[in-house]
């Protein structure tokens, strides 16, 4: 690649049988720079043509790559981890020019990339089956892992390097191949990824990657009958559209959707811990998170107290690309004019903005896309406010006089990826990750922090119940074997 700075390349292409190539039309889609509003780079715009390209590749390459023991390509995994460190800053320079995150939070974001696959190479060690009795005479029956085929991946654009390695280590260390439609607005991220990976000894064509547009080329990925699993990121109408098409071919899909995540605080709690979380909940990464605790319920008791104290601590934040500042802007200006007209749509219905509510237009600010910290207050648990993931720095207060009343708002939602209670009782708290209708609950900090061992998913239109990354990732990506031997003691 060309660049246009050190480190920022000035196109992305497809990767394909170990190389980079143009997409087959010669056709491009422009990446805008959104801190500034400018363009950044291009990107492929990939056709059906280009994904069969890319499946072929991965079809030719899978046998040999399944045929290598575990062990070995855990060892290939690890050594893509440690290319990965040896190359931290760079990634995290190409992912801030992206999503307009500081450096420090690209960071970050790439020490979890190299922490998932630091793990999942281990697993090549630990790909279990279990051997178990059997009711039958001389019969031995154990179980064996093996690998689907070709995995489609599909992730979303907000913690570009985590989201790739979220899901390409877990494909591969099961003996799949992968065909990676990487986010439009971050494709040179996922372009790195697989230069590194191939240059750490990925054979040609176990890792391919395929820019464009979702309804063009992630389509043609989700359409293709050569692939046996497909696992995506994303919103939930996109999550269902492709849970359509593959139930058309009973292809295996791992759904990870959106959130409106409930973030509750008890009479009982340490209220500067909960503004602290609640504000990091709801503003880390411009409030771009599934995960995002964007539904804040606090009991009547402490309500005025703690609003006032969450509205001066948002308005403290510093809103920027730089590593002290809190966040940076979204990541497009179709998604920061979506969010602007929710909030007015709410404000028209007759919620309070308490702070924020509006485009920056700061000379800092304009020509990107960042959007002010909002808090609102008075929104009706059935308004759209309360019940779309907007994916922006947007935070509702709600009302509720006990623990009973702030539990059934928190489950009155068609999401259930996270959850989190603010209270100094181990009894309310215990309660709260028992009864929460959701596939993450914390308590007495934020509503994010999946760690590379543990499952991360939600219920309800959070997701299929699939679980990744952790061992359950494994689940996803690979067959389960019953194998049956019989003996006969008059041989021996």
């Amino acid at each position: 690649m060309s660049t246009a700075s050190p480190g920022i390349p000035i196109s992305a292409g497809n990767w394909i049988g170990g190389r980079e190539v143009d997409a087959l039309e010669g056709q491009w889609l422009t990446k805008m720079n959104p801190a500034t509003g400018e363009p950044l780079c291009r990107a492929a715009r990939s056709q059906r043509a280009d994904v069969d390209r890319a499946v072929d590749s991965a079809v030719r390459a899978q046998p040999d790559w399944s045929d290598l023991p575990g062990v070995r390509r855990g060892e290939i995994l690890l050594d893509i981890a440690i290319a990965l460190r040896g190359e931290r800053e760079r990634i995290a320079r190409i992912v801030a020019a992206e999503t307009g995150k500081s450096l420090k939070a690209a960071l970050g974001e790439t020490d979890a990339a190299i922490a998932l696959g630091t793990f999942m190479a281990g697993e090549g060690q630990r790909m279990y089956g279990r051997t178990t009795t059997s009711g039958i005479l001389d019969r031995h029956v154990f179980t064996i892992r093996q690998p689907i085929g070709v995995a489609g991946l599909i992730v979303a654009a907000n913690t570009p390097i985590a989201n790739v390695a979220w899901k390409v280590f877990p494909a591969l260390i099961c003996g799949n191949a992968a065909v990676l439609k990487a986010a439009e607005d971050t494709p040179l991220t996922a372009i790195a990824f697989a230069e590194i990976a191939h240059a750490a000894g990925l054979p040609p064509g176990v890792l391919s990657v395929i820019n464009g547009y979702g309804k063009e080329a992630g389509r043609s990925l989700v359409e293709d009958n050569r692939i046996g699993v497909i696992s995506f990121t994303g919103s939930t109408a996109v999550g269902r559209e492709i849970a359509t098409v593959a139930a058309s071919r009973l292809a295996r899909v791992s759904l990870e959707l959106g959130g409106k995540n409930p973030f509750v605080v008890c009479a009982d709690a340490d209220l500067a811990n909960a503004v602290k979380w609640a504000s990091l909940s709801a503003f880390s990464n411009a409030g771009q998170r599934c995960a995002s605790g964007s539904r804040i319920i606090v009991m009547d008791a402490v309500y005025e107290r703690f609003r006032d104290e969450l509205v001066a601590a948002t308005e403290r934040l510093k809103i920027g690309v730089e590593d002290d500042d809190d966040f940076g802007p979204v990541i497009n200006e179709r998604q920061l004019t979506n969010i602007l007209a929710a909030v007015e749509q709410a404000r028209a219905e007759g919620a309070v903005i308490l702070t924020g509510g509006q485009r920056l237009e700061s000379s800092a600010h304009r020509s990107g896309y960042f959007m002010a910290p909002t808090v609102v207050e008075m929104v009706s648990a059935d308004n759209d406010l309360s019940r779309t993931e907007l994916f922006g720095p947007v935070a509702s207060l709600y009302r509720a006089s006990d623990f009973e009343a702030a539990l059934s708002l928190a489950n009155d939602s068609p999401f259930g990826l996270t959850a989190c209670i603010h209270t100094s009782s181990i009894h309310r708290a215990f309660e709260f990750t028992s009864r929460i209708q959701a596939g993450v609950a914390v308590v007495n900090a934020g509503t994010f922090g999946s760690e590379a061992h543990l499952p991360f998913g939600g219920r309800k239109q959070s997701g299929n119940g699939s679980r990744e990354p952790g061992t359950e990732a494994l689940d996803v990506y690979s067959e389960l074997k019953n194998v049956y031997i019989t003996t006969d003691p008059r041989w021996v």
